[in-house]
């Protein structure tokens, strides 16, 4: 089993995917990377990194967790990506992990599946509109689990989201 890590396919946050990748790779967690297409995607800072599966291509059935990187690429290409948001629901509803961080939770809340739960996001105007919108129970927190749902606030929360993402994932693993 491994997992799948969402990005958009440019202005995702570098390290918003640098570290989960790093955190996965010393864990021994295999996974892949996807996007709206397959091919190069373009960080914020300039890194380039090749999602090798579009959304369209993601069987859920072969992954223990769904990983949403954010960055400013996110709220114009994700927030709305049926088929991300379709991933969302189904990796919640077969109990399987489900991260985001920065404004990936977006995602999380128009799925649905924050309603009632402890979530934090990027604190921009939108996005706090769209989580509680979405009736996510907001804090302050840099990194919040709630269930198997894993929500963090942006890149200086990237290293503790990545470590939350692991431990979560090897429980399923293991």
């Amino acid at each position: 089993m491994k997992a799948v890590i969402a990005i958009a396919p440019e202005k995702y946050r570098d390290e918003e995917l640098a570290e989960p990748v790093a955190a996965l790779n010393k864990a021994g967690i295999a996974f892949d990377i996807a996007s709206t297409r397959p091919g190069t995607c373009t960080g914020m800072l300039g890194g380039k990194t090749s999602a090798g599966l579009s959304f369209d291509d993601i069987d859920p059935k072969n992954y223990g967790g769904l990983i949403i990187v954010g960055g400013s690429g996110c709220q114009e290409h994700l927030w709305e990506d049926d088929l991300l948001v379709r991933l969302a629901i189904y990796f919640y509803e077969t109990d399987k992990v489900v991260a985001a961080i920065c404004l990936a939770p977006v995602v999380l809340a128009r799925a649905g599946i924050l309603k009632g739960k402890k979530a934090t996001v990027y604190d921009a105007p939108t996005a706090i509109f769209e989580m509680k919108k979405g009736r996510a129970v907001l804090t302050q927190e840099p990194v919040v689990t709630d269930g198997r749902i894993i929500t963090a606030n942006g890149p200086a929360a990237a290293k503790n989201f990545a470590a939350a993402v692991v431990k979560e994932l090897s429980d399923e693993f293991w």
